[in-house]
């Protein structure tokens, strides 16, 4: 059972101080080191061993003090001696050592002091041993966690995106816009990279153009490129022998990219001014990935709303590509450059498999994953050729050398502005690409003219074969950012998509956009390939619909298959909003995942901030899903943890993960979810929901509009109650609400004001596109729905923040009213307060329940009818009570302080933080006597004990469908 760090960290202190006069290195290494595993629960002869004999270079042998295969290797020295030197024997024993037995850690020691040397990142750290809790972190790898970081956007690619918007913005606001505009920036951008990346030769030919040909006043601007872009689409062997020689220096582009004939920009001297600000920019700077920025800034934000686009920094698509391929690939790599024997041949085919994979972002929006996607395996491609070549002045032709190109690449996207983008986006990471190809080997070499082109469909992604645009048996990897939509925000249209790719029948499910994309893709990959010989087998899903028609080049090869033979069908990698691994839409989407399409969860990154750099951010927070065929999936199941959902992650090693995003190897059932309950498994008191008006806000006041209402309204008085959100609750700032139930036809007579109000909530009513609150239309001195409680009740908020430790619980009594966003216990006792508010009920919370964006969202079916409650005999409870009655008491010492302010988790009063644990640590033992050192670790005990609750109902389920 793993440690918490709190106690890491004391265990540290107190090996710290009883080392601290150690400086033996024959006498007292191995139990200093057996001791320092123990601080972290770990013993050390399970891992590793003591006097590693090891051959050295030549004949020499030595004996590694500590040794854990792949992992850490140990040199301690005497107090006093130098380290310098224990690093270089402790470096000398690596030739002697496998491939997979090399570590990635190296720990240097006098005792004294401790040198921690990363190889794989080359992070060093060296500190007193005194000093060792304040970094007992760094030795996560001990417990089986590392933190990975990732590569930071460049701010120079935002910079050249906002010089454009602001061209954009002068050119719209001159009347030049939509589709022309969109076509007439493309065109510009790649022109400006080309000026500064020798496409254009020399170097600046395009700058001066402009700056030496054009007027000031910017008159003849829009002629000039005209003429440009004409000449760009003309071969050489095709022009005017007349043309103007500033005109004649351009290279022949081809790609489509200049065919289409555009009106003529009308430029001023303000908008020339711009351009020639954008012509002075280095362009060879910038990443391809702006192009995704700039489609932000053209965009307007209710477009991107509706249509769920995120523009994604390459931080965040390393999130999503390197687990899925780049670190399989530069580990393949690492080991072929290691080996002694064949190595110039498996080098070879491991070009060649690179050459025949093939990538595919089914929402591609401008390319950036396949963009950075295609940088990354460029930069592998030159480290193999670097390896193959090492005499490079033999190398006559560079542009042989390289096998991988954009055909590789398929994408579709229902914008076609994004999607000539992507187009243009690859073309320019493929000339970035051949430029540090040539510096490498000392040669110039661009591909001018295009002649290979990605392939990007334009149509809706949910409406296409897939297998039209690139075959299933063909794809190696799926993976992108599909639009984030929640289930009711979607359009008509978007709605109909996700339920008819479902099928989950009845009301459809309230599946968000993104999940229709996770289960295509299953779909896709879930057909076996076909046998040699037969052709490739479509899906027979909305054929009818293809908006354009199939590639015009045939895809690539199969990739070779992996190591151990046989064929790997398509992996999968996904963004997707936090919901679809929490709340009600895990029991509808994971069961179509896993016993429909047969996958199974590779890896997963838990809710962290997805970062825009776009104008207009987008502020989300999601998750990164990582899917195979169970067929493939690897033995270790890869996560990513954040404690901070804006940092970087801890990553940990399972053997299979749960949809929640938590260890499920121990589970009778690892593709267990949580179905919704409509009562309690464990026979809990009943919870219910608060009152929902459907008012249009007609029946609630503030304090302010309450007296104004009344000054004029007097008689109204004895109808308005108190009334409870859920913020109104944890904030202790009452509302109020006009309750009519008990009203007589004679009192709302002399009431006109109320009777006007019930005018407007009858006529709201009665436009509503919902049946049931057309129903209530006849009824204004009605709630929709009405639980008025006669008598005092426990309150929970629906939506908390994530910032809590504790969701704030707490009594409230009539005559307030609770809204439907509060949950209420009637008639509960300090025993039902203590297992709601526990660090037990937390951990399912925060877990298994939904999240609104990354707050606490409870519910009644999912979060409470589905907790396992603890067993506890009358004793046990009477011990429970007194301690929950010292959390109600610590609250009380603190007058005028409201409920956010006690569970502000910077805030909270140390004597109620204090109740709260020691009301945690009975709770937890009536599950266990074994302490739980993490939330985690309780929610899967927890997820155990739901097993057994749910297993009746599961199998009656199970049958159902099977008779069905």
């Amino acid at each position: 059972m793993r440690l918490s760090w709190n106690e890491i960290r004391a265990r540290a202190a107190a090996f710290a101080d009883e080392w601290k006069a150690a400086s033996y290195e024959r006498g007292q290494t191995q139990s200093f080191y057996n001791e320092f595993f123990e601080v972290f629960g770990v013993k050390a002869r399970r891992v590793a061993t003591f006097e590693e004999p090891v051959k050295k270079l030549g004949d020499k042998r030595g004996f590694i003090d500590l040794f854990w295969k792949g992992v850490l290797l140990v040199e301690q020295k005497s107090a006093g001696l130098s380290l310098a030197r224990a690093r270089t024997q402790a470096l000398d024993y690596f030739p002697g050592l496998k491939e997979h037995e090399l570590p990635r850690y190296v720990l240097l020691s006098d005792f004294q002091t401790v040198e921690l040397i990363d190889l794989e990142t080359r992070e060093e750290s060296r500190f007193a041993l005194s000093d060792l809790p304040n970094h007992v972190e760094k030795f996560g790898f001990i417990l089986g966690v590392e933190k990975r970081t990732f590569k930071e956007q460049d701010p120079v690619n935002i910079l050249a995106a906002e010089l454009m918007g602001k061209l954009h913005d002068a050119l719209e606001a001159s009347g030049y816009r939509g589709h022309e505009l969109e076509r007439l920036l493309v065109r510009l951008l790649f022109c400006l990279f080309a000026d500064d990346t020798f496409i254009f030769e020399p170097r600046g030919i395009m700058e001066d153009l402009i700056l030496n040909r054009t007027a000031e006043d910017g008159s003849d601007t829009g002629q000039w490129l005209e003429n440009l872009f004409q000449v760009l689409n003309t071969p050489e062997d095709k022009r005017q022998k007349t043309l103007d020689e500033d005109l004649a220096r351009f290279p022949y582009v081809n790609g489509d990219l200049f065919a289409e004939r555009l009106p003529i920009a009308q430029f001023d001297s303000k908008m020339r001014a711009l351009l020639i600000e954008a012509c002075g920019f280095k362009w060879d700077a910038i990443s391809p990935a702006i192009f995704g920025s700039l489609f932000q800034f053209v965009m307007a934000p209710a477009e991107r709303r509706k249509e769920g686009a995120h523009y994604t920094n390459e931080k965040c698509i390393l999130k999503v590509i390197e687990p899925l391929f780049l670190d399989d690939l530069r580990a393949e790599l690492a080991h072929i450059k290691g080996l002694k024997r064949d190595r110039e041949a498996r080098l070879r085919a491991f070009h060649d498999k690179l050459a025949g994979l093939t990538f595919f972002d089914p929402a591609c929006g401008c390319g950036n994953f396949l963009v950075i996607a295609y940088r990354e395996l460029r930069e592998i491609e030159l480290e193999i050729l670097k390896e193959l070549h090492t005499n490079k002045q033999l190398v006559l032709d560079v542009g042989a050398l390289s096998k991988l190109n954009v055909e590789q690449f398929y994408g579709i996207e229902l914008g076609e502005f994004p999607a000539r983008i992507a187009e243009v986006a690859l073309w320019m990471m493929d000339h970035i690409s051949n430029v540090r190809l040539s510096l490498e080997f000392g040669q110039n070499y661009a591909r001018i003219p295009l002649k290979q082109s990605p392939h990007i469909v334009h149509g809706d992604a949910l409406e296409l074969d897939w297998d039209n645009v690139l075959p299933a048996a063909k794809c190696s990897y799926i993976m992108g950012n599909p639009p984030f939509v929640g289930a009711k925000m979607q359009s008509q249209k978007q709605r109909e998509q996700v339920r008819a790719i479902a099928d989950l029948g009845g009301s459809g499910g309230t599946l968000d956009y993104v999940a229709a994309w996770f289960i295509k893709a299953g779909k896709y990959v879930s057909v076996p390939p076909p046998l040699e010989g037969e052709g490739v087998r479509g899906r027979g899903e909305h054929d009818e619909a293809t908006t354009s028609p199939p590639p015009k080049t045939s895809p690539p090869p199969l990739p070779l298959p992996p190591p151990g033979g046989g064929v790997r069908s398509a992996r999968i990698a996904f963004v997707a909003t936090n919901s679809i691994t929490q709340g009600e839409q895990v029991a509808q989407l994971w069961p179509i995942l896993f016993d429909r399409c047969g996958l199974e969860i590779t890896f997963a990154h838990r809710t962290f901030a997805w970062e825009s750099e776009a104008r207009g951010k987008a502020h989300v927070h999601v998750v990164v899903l990582g899917l195979t065929r169970a067929e493939d999936e690897p033995k270790e199941k890869r996560l990513f943890s954040y404690d901070d959902i804006k940092g970087d992650p801890v990553e940990s090693r399972h053997a299979a993960l749960s949809p929640y995003l938590f260890d499920s190897s121990g589970l009778g059932d690892r593709h267990l979810v949580v179905d919704e309950a409509s009562r309690s498994l464990s026979e809990a008191p009943t919870m219910r929901t608060g009152c929902q008006p459907i008012d249009d806000g007609n029946y609630i006041f503030t304090n302010e509009e309450k007296d104004a209402f009344l000054a004029t309204e007097p008689g109204a008085a004895s109808f308005l109650k108190p009334y409870a959100s859920g913020d109104d609750f944890i904030y202790n700032e009452f509302r109020w609400i006009l309750a009519l139930q008990s009203a007589e036809p004679q009192q709302l007579k002399q009431l006109p004001a109320v009777s006007e109000r019930m005018r407007r909530v009858r006529e709201f009513r009665a436009a509503s596109t919902r049946e049931s609150t057309r129903a209530i239309a006849a009824y204004p001195t009605r709630f929709n729905v009405e639980a008025i409680p006669e008598r005092p009740f426990l309150a929970i908020p629906e939506v908390s923040s994530e910032r809590r430790d504790y969701i704030p619980v707490g009594w409230l009594a009539p005559p307030v009213i609770p809204s439907n966003k509060i949950r209420f216990i009637p008639d509960a006792n300090l025993w039902d307060f203590a297992v709601v508010t526990s660090r037990m009920h937390m951990s399912w919370t925060r877990y298994i329940g939904g999240r609104l964006k990354s707050d606490f969202q409870y519910s009644l079916g999912i979060n409470y009818n589905t907790f396992p409650w603890p067993a506890a005999d009358d004793k046990a409870k009477d011990k429970i009570r007194t301690l929950a009655q010292a959390v109600l008491d610590a609250r009380v010492a603190h007058p005028g302080a409201t409920l956010a302010d006690l569970y502000d988790s910077d805030l909270m009063p140390a004597d109620l933080r204090k109740a709260h644990r020691d009301l945690d640590a009975a709770i937890d033992k009536l599950y266990r006597p074994a302490p739980f050192d993490s939330d985690r670790a309780r929610v899967e005990h927890l997820f155990a004990l739901y097993e057994q609750l749910a297993a009746p109902l599961i199998a009656a389920a199970r049958a159902k469908r099977k008779r069905k």
